[in-house]
């Protein structure tokens, strides 16, 4: 991930530096495992643990030459190791996949949990929004268009609950990906104990992979990035009632606009959704890694290395994307603006056509069929699409041409706002236990 959206903390745990701190502790631990089982000399432990990681730019040097990561940063941390010889026991009975599957492991629970935290924030930014607007009427729209009276605390509900589940999900993952794997060049242990796998798992937080060839299977990892893909989509889903409701025709919501923002270079009264498209934008490119992950799956026999390349690029950008994404949604979420009198002026805009469904109904209590009712009722309706005439109007002159009575009193009733929205007390209370 560029620059540009890769934020400090998370970018520290895909930095070269961080992922050889992490190959070098996952190297001490299995040295401590076979010293403590007198496999290798007891004296060797402490050197290799006191000698510094190699930097970023000593194992790129080596690796030029012998192609080849593991071995180039096996010699750039036995030239920091004194005394040398010391060194001879790191890796003993490793495999490369050993070091590297265990170490990615590390850094995906890294990575997980950071974005966890902030997806927490998110979850209560959008829980105390939809609280707060419980009684904020709008008219809720299917296929963009006007369809019955709501509350706009409603949709944010269905967002915060639908951010939770998506929280949920890697919260599950992370335990799939939690796995370590130390078993030898084909997972059958020739060369190293099982004890040392369990040793190194436990002191890393992680679980000894149940079975393993050279690698770990991905589909653990195709999981992971299915969860990240579907917070991003959430986050999209948020920024998109926003940039909707930005739009000139509606108004209804707007993206926090700081002092000294410019929203056009040729047009000085634009105040454009940057935030929100940005989301969309970034969201794209988390959903992209999904695949070529799940193609990592399935790879020749014991191992190949048609999935490593992709992981390099993948994983990083997937998890460092969600991460930016979580912490700009919940910036556009915390400074959102919301017009709660433009949203009743839109109620009312369609003159009283958001209120056809309770009327049928009604029409259907005097004892019409529903076929009768619906024709009546849908005529008044397209006659004040086309004219511009209040429901109400159009709706007596249909029923009268009909010689049918209407009940203004209880007309009255069902073309209350409030009254579509009683119902939803138990969302809220259930809105207000989210945690």
């Amino acid at each position: 991930m560029i620059e540009r959206y890769t934020l400090p903390e998370i970018g520290r745990v895909w930095s070269e530096a961080r992922k050889y701190e992490l190959w070098c502790e996952v190297e001490v631990l299995v040295l401590e495992a076979h010293a403590a089982a007198g496999r290798v000399p007891a004296e060797s432990v402490e050197p290799v643990r006191r000698a510094p990681a190699p930097t970023p730019a000593a194992v790129a040097e080596i690796e030029a030459v012998t192609q080849h990561d593991v071995i180039a940063f096996l010699t750039a941390w036995a030239d920091q190791t004194e005394p040398r010889s010391a060194a001879a026991y790191v890796h003993f009975g490793m495999t490369s996949s050993d070091l590297l599957d265990t170490a990615l492991a590390c850094q995906l629970v890294e990575a997980t949990d950071i974005v966890l935290a902030k997806a927490d924030r998110l979850v209560a930014a959008l829980r105390d929004l939809g609280l707060a607007h419980r009684t904020t009427l709008r008219v809720g729209r299917t296929h963009g268009i006007h369809g019955e009276p709501t509350v706009f605390g409603h949709r944010v509900a269905d967002l915060a609950f639908g951010m939770a589940r998506c929280r949920d999900r890697l919260r599950a993952a992370r335990a799939d990906i939690a796995v370590a794997k130390i078993s030898g060049a084909v997972g059958t242990y020739s060369n190293i104990e099982p004890d040392v796998e369990q040793y190194v798992a436990e002191k890393l937080g992680l679980t000894a992979a149940p079975v393993a060839t050279q690698v770990v299977l991905r589909d653990g990892v195709a999981s992971w990035v299915a969860a990240l893909a579907g917070l991003a989509t959430l986050c999209e889903t948020v920024a998109l009632e926003v940039r909707h409701g930005q739009r000139t025709e509606v108004r209804e919501l707007s993206e926090p606009f700081g002092k000294g923002q410019k929203g056009s270079s040729a047009m000085p009264h634009k105040k454009n959704p940057i935030m929100s498209e940005r989301i969309a934008g970034l969201a794209r490119i988390v959903r992209a890694q999904y695949v070529p992950i799940l193609e990592g799956v399935p790879l020749w026999h014991e191992r190949d290395i048609s999935h490593s390349s992709t992981e390099r690029i993948a994983l990083p950008d997937a998890s460092i994307g969600v991460d930016y994404l979580l912490n700009l949604t919940t910036r556009l979420v915390t400074g959102l603006v919301v017009d709660a009198d433009r949203m009743r002026a839109n109620l009312d805009a369609t003159g009283g056509l958001v209120y056809t469904s309770a009327v049928l109904l009604e029409l259907v209590e005097t004892g019409l069929s529903r076929e009768d009712a619906y024709a009546i009722t849908q005529a008044a309706a397209m006659e004040t699409w086309q004219t511009g005439v209040p429901f109400r109007e159009t709706l007596r002159k249909h029923a009268a041409d009909r010689g049918l009575p209407l009940d203004e009193t209880r007309l009255d009733e069902v073309s209350r706002p409030e009254r579509y929205v009683e119902r939803l007390i138990p969302v809220f209370d259930r809105l207000a236990a989210l945690v």
